[in-house]
């Protein structure tokens, strides 16, 4: 069953509906909820024009997931690259196959665009998004160590 209209680009007309997916998105990671804080940072994104968020909508026009992106470089093949910052599919749309849709036109944008690579990360026990990652054709790396400095604290 498709309940899908289209997979577009986000406007700025979807801003109150990206923000209330963007805040689950962001609570389902263990922050604080907090609609306007996501609806700020949504709008920001948008306005300046510096990362790409793609939706879902639904027949009815509900927005049932979303994925952003965000432009990079890789020195070492001289070209752009992507990363797949945030995917989150609404629990009510879950399995009918939103996220594959999403992530395929993720990577249409990175191909499109001559990236040499579109990247992701998930959490260690999001067994659910590693199968589908997996699935899709996405490697986990084996080959570089990720190090992070948490300039918060």
């Amino acid at each position: 069953m498709n309940i899908i209209k289209s997979i577009r680009y986000a406007t700025i007309s979807d801003v109150e509906q990206v923000a209330e997916l963007f805040n689950l998105y962001r609570c389902f990671y263990k922050q604080d909820d907090d609609i306007e804080v996501a609806k700020n940072f949504i709008t920001e994104r948008l306005q300046q024009n510096n990362s790409v968020i793609i939706v879902a909508e639904t027949i009815d026009g509900k927005l049932a997931g979303f994925v952003q992106m965000y432009p990079l470089f890789c020195s070492i093949a001289v070209k752009n690259a992507w990363i797949l910052n945030d995917l989150f599919i609404h629990p009510d749309f879950r399995k009918f196959g939103i996220a594959t849709q999403l992530i395929e036109k993720s990577l249409e944008i990175g191909k499109n665009s001559g990236a040499a690579w579109v990247s992701l990360q998930t959490a260690i026990d999001n067994y659910n998004a590693q199968k589908l990652y997996e699935k899709i054709g996405f490697i986990k790396d084996n080959h570089y160590l990720t190090y992070m400095f948490d300039c918060l604290n």
